[in-house]
């Protein structure tokens, strides 16, 4: 079993990250495989509404002066896909919402090539506005027919500054329920 991890944060070794770690520590205690890929840096565009992907069908982006596809290959070999966002001005990352464009439109375009896939948020914010994020996230898994996997809150941690986060115990709590129950999913999937 596999989950990949996708961190739409701006920035390497904050916040979003930190986050992800929690997770990943118990999808590894429970024999998970983990993948991070970070989008930092990679300058993702959005979605120009070509429609190759429906003409093509061929489980790929038109486009491929990005990351995109080597995103979409990885999320067709995993079990399980997260995907983390800080919170800016209210809402997800521009590079996460072109990861979820376009992987959305290839995964529509050949079949739903995510059903029954594992899903899960990870939001960080400084203060307000992660619920939005949270809920634009989870859009992404119930259009795709996955399955999303709950925690015992909210998957939400906060924090600012690089490695706030971690002070926030009540979001490290929730982090790893989310791991804990995503690793249990996943088992129970496979059975």
């Amino acid at each position: 079993m596999k989950v990949v991890a996708f961190n739409g944060s701006a920035r390497t070794g904050g916040n979003t990250e930190k986050l992800i770690s929690y997770v990943f520590e118990e999808l590894e205690k429970e024999g998970v495989e983990t993948e991070l890929v970070s989008l930092a840096g990679t300058h993702p565009h959005g979605c120009i509404a070509c429609y190759q992907c429906f003409a093509k069908k061929n489980r790929r982006c038109a486009v491929t002066t990005d990351c995109i596809n080597d995103c979409i290959a990885k999320m067709e070999e995993a079990d399980g896909i997260i995907l983390a966002s800080p919170t800016y001005f209210a809402n997800m990352s521009s590079e996460l919402k072109a990861l979820i464009d376009r992987c959305g439109m290839v995964s529509r375009a050949n079949g739903d090539m995510h059903r029954r896939k594992v899903g899960a948020a990870v939001v960080a914010c400084r203060r307000g506005g992660a619920i939005h994020v949270f809920d634009s996230i989870n859009h992404f898994f119930t259009i795709g027919q996955m399955i999303i996997v709950g925690s015992s809150y909210w998957n939400v941690g906060m924090g600012r500054e690089k490695g706030e986060v971690a002070a926030d115990a009540e979001g490290v709590a929730t982090m790893r329920t989310l791991g804990q129950n995503m690793a249990w999913l996943l088992k129970k999937l496979k059975d």
